[in-house]
C-alpha cells in the first residue's frame, strides 16, 4: 500500500483542471459544493481503477511470456518520460482561481457531474490509470492481494489530498499564483521522470534475472 501512496503522490500535486475545478468551486460556492465536485472526480477514478484492476487480472494469462515485464515496463516508462518532460519544460501559466467568477450550478448533482466529466475526459487520467499504473502494478501480480493494496494506496492518497484541497481552498488560494503553479507542475514532472527511470531499471534487471518480481 505504501508503494501505491508514493506512486500516486505526483498525481495529487498536478496543477491542472482538476485542482482548479475543486478550488474554484469551493471558493465560490462553499465546502459542500467543492465536495460534490471532488466526489465526481473520485467516482471517475474508482471506475478507472476497476477497469485497470480487472485488466491486470487478465494480464495473468500473458505474464508467462518471457519479455512481458520488459515490454510493459518500457511502454510505461516512455509515457512517464514524455509526460514528465512535458510538464518539466512547460512554460504555460494558468490563471489562479478567484472569487470573481460567477458561474453557478443549480444542484449538487450538476457539480458532481462537472467533476466526473473533467476527470474522465482528461487524457492524463486515462493514461495514468489504464497504461502507467498497470505497468507499475504488474510486479504485484504474484503476491496475494498485492495489486489491490497498490490501488488502494493510490486512491487513499488522492482522496485525502483532494479533501484537504476542498477544506483549505480559501487558505491556499493566495498561494496559487501562476509562478507557484508552474513550479509545482515542474516538480510533479520531475517526480514522474524519476518513477519512469526506476520502472525501466527494475524491468531490465528483472528481465536479466538480477532481481525477483517483488524487488522495489
Amino acid at each position: 500500500m505504501l508503494d501505491g501512496i508514493l506512486f500516486g503522490l505526483p498525481l495529487t500535486i498536478l496543477m491542472g483542471p482538476l485542482l482548479f475545478a475543486i478550488v474554484q468551486t469551493s471558493i465560490e460556492q462553499g465546502f459542500r459544493a467543492g465536495l460534490a465536485v471532488g466526489a465526481g472526480i473520485w467516482v471517475s477514478d474508482l471506475l478507472f481503477v476497476l477497469c485497470a484492476f480487472f485488466g491486470v487480472s487478465y494480464i495473468l494469462a500473458v505474464v508467462q511470456w518471457e519479455g512481458f515485464e520488459l515490454a510493459v515496463g518500457s511502454a510505461g516508462t516512455i509515457i512517464l518520460l514524455i509526460i514528465g518532460f512535458g510538464m518539466l519544460l512547460s512554460q504555460k501559466q494558468e490563471p489562479a482561481p478567484s472569487e470573481t467568477n460567477q458561474t453557478r450550478y443549480k444542484s449538487y448533482f450538476s457539480l458532481w457531474l462537472k467533476g466526473y466529466l473533467i476527470n474522465t475526459v482528461n487524457p492524463f487520467t486515462f493514461i495514468f490509470w489504464l497504461v502507467i499504473t498497470p505497468a507499475q502494478s504488474s510486479k504485484y501480480l504474484a503476491a496475494s492481494h498485492g495489486v489491490g493494496k497498490f490501488y488502494i494506496g493510490i486512491l487513499a492518497i488522492i482522496f485525502l489530498t483532494d479533501f484537504a484541497k476542498i477544506a483549505l481552498a480559501k487558505k491556499i488560494q493566495p498561494w496559487l499564483k501562476p509562478r507557484n503553479v508552474l513550479l509545482m507542475r515542474r516538480i510533479a514532472g520531475a517526480a514522474l521522470i524519476v518513477f519512469g527511470i526506476i520502472l525501466l531499471i527494475r524491468c531490465c534487471l528483472l528481465f536479466c534475472g538480477k532481481i525477483d518480481g517483488n524487488t522495489f
